[in-house]
């Protein structure tokens, strides 16, 4: 384990001693956020019940439609899964029915389990399209009778998808943002928990009532305060090492004031530990809260091979958090326009042990069925192991079914 943690406690003279607050080195918080994110060691072998119980551990996996290498789930999901196969995470939401998708910090795979407490975030959004001009534009002129209409389609002919909802008089084709009336109200009925995602069909989302797709539907909406008391305890069960804030933004279920208060009480009840967290920059430690266990998941982490991860990987996504814990700056630039890019429409982080090393910007030809990749970009200071990157080129190449690779010059980004 990396530097024993320093303590500061207060003089009692006479009075009751202060209590003594830890200070968590960085090398140490990320090493335990890596091991409750399952990036340490050998790799489970997949199956849809693989998938199932790693999902669970996560807490959610993002989905995204970009597809230039691979889906962001399935990346997120191959990292941690040996011969992991899409068809794993479809049967296991589609047959099994034991995840569902639905809203976290942005579209997300999640345990059935919590249905009871997603039912808080389906009423939060009942309101959205009246309060919000972007809604309102999108619903058309009667959006009541646009809801009703799309209800009673799914309900005697569903499931269906959005161009089946469609009327084909206003059929226009083109970008998913062009949504006409039809898409705005399911989406709004997704949100609300009218209806569910019953699969998809080459990435498209189909629609079904959601009694019909999520099995514990019926489950009746955890109480405010077991909400707010679950949002944080699962966070932190899944984070080891983190401020208020942080704890929040993972379900993006509760407000960061909230979850501070909440954090506190386990605090005083002993059921986790108020900590000062150290930065890799040498700066001034942040305020946050650990696990009564943090200590025994800050061991040294190996791994046999550089490991690829998706700009939505769980691990990647706070920004911030990632500059704080592992000194690594990275920006996700496939919406920004192609001459400001730095270094790639869809850069990877490459992780070896708890320490980013490197990134490249990958590529699937599909067509001649090879992986085209640039790069390397090496981070300052950590050696350039090219053994070890081709060892994870091939690795990559044989997950999603290229029969090579091909290392391309950095030379300027890509556009797509």
């Amino acid at each position: 384990m990396a530097a024993t943690p320093s303590r500061h406690r207060g003089p009692s003279h006479g009075r009751p001693a202060r209590r003594t607050v830890e200070t968590i080195p960085p090398d140490a918080a990320r090493r335990v956020l890596l091991r409750l994110q399952a990036l340490d060691g050998p790799r489970p072998r997949s199956s849809p019940r693989a998938v199932e119980r790693l999902v669970d551990r996560l807490g959610y996996v993002q989905v995204d439609s970009i597809n230039v290498l691979d889906r962001a789930h399935d990346r997120i999901l191959a990292t941690r899964l040996a011969g992991y196969r899409p068809e794993h995470l479809r049967k296991a939401i589609e047959q099994h029915r034991s995840l569902f998708e639905h809203w976290t910090h942005d579209a997300s795979v999640v345990p059935v389990g919590w249905v009871r407490h997603w039912k808080h975030r389906f009423r939060r959004h009942a309101s959205t399209p009246r309060n919000d001009e972007w809604w309102r534009r999108r619903f058309g002129p009667d959006p009541q009778a646009t809801l009703r209409r799309v209800l009673q389609r799914l309900r005697r002919e569903g499931p269906l998808r959005t161009r089946d909802l469609e009327r084909p008089e206003r059929h226009r084709g083109g970008a998913w943002w062009n949504w006409h009336p039809e898409k705005a109200a399911v989406e709004h009925l997704w949100r609300c928990g009218r209806v569910a995602i019953a699969g998809r069909e080459n990435f498209e989302k189909v629609y079904d009532l959601f009694e019909r797709v999520v099995p514990r539907s019926a489950d009746r909406s955890s109480s405010p305060s077991a909400h707010l008391s679950w949002a944080c305890r699962e966070a932190m069960t899944r984070l080891g090492v983190a401020t208020a804030a942080e704890v929040a933004a993972f379900f993006e279920a509760v407000p960061v004031a909230e979850a501070r208060t909440e954090l506190s009480r386990m605090a005083r009840r002993g059921e986790i530990v108020e900590v000062l967290i150290d930065s890799c920059d040498g700066g001034r430690s942040t305020a946050g809260f650990a696990r009564t266990d943090w200590a025994r998941f800050a061991g040294p982490i190996d791994h046999d091979a550089f490991l690829p991860l998706s700009p939505f990987d769980p691990v990647v996504r706070d920004r911030r958090r990632l500059a704080r814990l592992f000194g690594f700056e990275y920006r996700f630039e496939a919406f920004t326009p192609a001459p400001r890019r730095r270094h790639g429409y869809y850069v990877l982080p490459l992780l070896d042990g708890d320490r980013f090393v490197a990134r490249i910007d990958p590529r699937f030809d599909r067509a001649a069925g090879e992986l085209l990749v640039r790069g390397p970009w090496w981070e300052p200071d950590v050696p350039r192991d090219r053994r070890r990157l081709e060892d994870a080129l091939d690795r990559l190449a044989e997950q999603i079914g290229a029969d090579r690779w091909r290392l391309e010059r950095p030379d300027r980004p890509r556009t797509r």
